[in-house]
């Protein structure tokens, strides 16, 4: 890094701070109109630019990474590497879920009055998720598995939520190169190969304006949540306190205990230093509350900072916003127990294991992008007969809460992609130790 270059992550840093201030100045002023007419719009085109690129950044790298491999065993062999890793850190992350909600019991200090408020206040809401997870339901167990195969992948392209049959699409069309002659497909490789140095550089450019982007996304948050009755929202986030510690509580859980634990004993990797390399990530993780649209820049720090080969990096990353979700998973074994508590529910052994098997098959076709956490709760809820109205209590606390876990599912990612890479070989550890600065 030159010197007088302010570091990227300070940057972040300033536009979060500069939008709380923002926020809090606007709800004292009531600059609530002009804060959702002037500001937030730049939060949404910074949002928009990022899902633009997602798409053919999955498309190119994944195509990319995949026919450059040198036989198709190769895949298969990182294939099941990488998706037994992402269940296996899934089901420890419900697991700790479990253990501290037990512990903490956050559900049985919570006044039933309240309850009963939050109830009507976000029954719309409710209604919402409850259909979306009723058609859910009514479906296969295989649904999951056809929904992975697109019937036009052009349509597939268009919907931000079917990243995974754009991943198959990709998949499948590096798979058919690898089985044909090299002179017939060179030319497509360089082709993907330029395609692929383009669209970094956009993300390059995109990521110019992040600061601005996070400023007016957490400035817009700060007037949403607050509204015009600041005291209401202080009383609602003191009285849901104990819950929202409980999930931030087992998040730093896996961010300082867990995955070091993977880093320490899986690669050469220090985790200190991973932590200062994809602190920028998780900051941008955090403002977007998605992994696939902050999947640009996670790639791109993962290849040039944590260098990770292009090929593993383009093949588990991808996969990992899409399936392996370790901070929606623990939240949610923690918000079913909170709402059992609540209700007055006991839950047995039996049922929280339904929860950690629901909550992990869950995850897995849990789309990657704000709010999809909500859904996959109302599954979870009902597979171990907790009332589904109960989603209401925690609305009001699920938006700051979906920033923190997005930014636990990223790191999640990207320490399984150096587990990946290490164990293939395929990491420059001089540049990932930070000894070539």
């Amino acid at each position: 890094m030159k010197k007088g270059k302010m570091a990227f992550h300070w940057k972040i840093l300033i536009g979060m701070g500069l939008g709380v201030v923002w926020g809090l100045v606007a709800v004292r002023w009531q600059w609530i109109q002009f804060t959702d007419f002037y500001i937030k719009p730049w939060g949404t085109i910074f949002i928009n630019l990022l899902k633009l690129i997602a798409v053919p950044l999955i498309i190119v790298s994944l195509i990319n990474g995949v026919s450059n491999l040198k036989d198709i065993s190769k895949l298969s062999r990182i294939g099941w590497k990488t998706f037994s890793l992402y269940i296996l850190t899934t089901v420890i992350a419900i697991t700790v879920g479990l253990i501290i909600v037990n512990s903490t019991n956050p559900g049985k200090v919570f006044p039933p009055e309240k309850a009963q408020e939050f109830k009507h206040k976000y029954a719309q809401n409710i209604k919402e998720k409850q259909d979306e997870a009723v058609k859910m339901k009514d479906v296969s167990p295989l649904q999951p598995i056809v929904d992975v195969v697109p019937s036009n992948i052009f349509n597939s392209m268009t919907d931000n939520t079917k990243m995974l049959q754009v991943i198959f699409f990709s998949i499948l069309f590096g798979i058919a190169m690898l089985f044909l002659p090299e002179e017939k497909v060179q030319p497509v490789k360089v082709f993907f190969n330029s395609l692929n140095d383009i669209v970094l550089k956009i993300i390059d450019l995109i990521m110019m304006s992040a600061p601005y982007g996070v400023f007016a996304l957490i400035a817009a948050l700060i007037v949403d949540v607050a509204g015009a009755h600041p005291k209401d929202t202080l009383s609602l986030f003191a009285a849901l306190g104990l819950y929202s510690i409980t999930v931030v509580l087992g998040l730093v859980v896996m961010i300082f205990v867990i995955y070091p634990i993977f880093i320490r004993f899986f690669t050469k990797v220090r985790y200190r230093r991973f932590l200062k390399v994809i602190a920028p990530v998780q900051l941008l993780a955090f403002s977007t509350s998605s992994s696939a649209a902050t999947l640009p820049f996670t790639m791109e720090t993962a290849e040039e900072k944590l260098g990770i080969s292009n090929e593993t990096a383009s093949f588990v990353l991808p996969l990992g916003a899409t399936v392996n979700m370790d901070g929606t998973s623990l939240y949610q074994a923690v918000a079913a127990v909170f709402l059992a508590q609540v209700y007055g529910m006991h839950l047995d052994l039996a049922q929280q294991l339904t929860i950690i098997v629901t909550a992990t098959l869950a995850s897995i076709g849990s789309a990657a992008v704000p709010g999809a956490g909500i859904v996959m709760l109302v599954i979870v809820l009902t597979a171990v007969g907790i009332p589904t109205e109960g989603i209401a209590l925690i609305f009001a606390v699920d938006r700051p809460l979906d920033m923190l876990r997005t930014a636990v599912n990223v790191t999640g990612d990207t320490t399984i992609a150096s587990i990946i890479a290490t164990s293939e070989n395929q990491i420059d550890l001089e540049l990932a130790n930070g000894t070539t600065d």
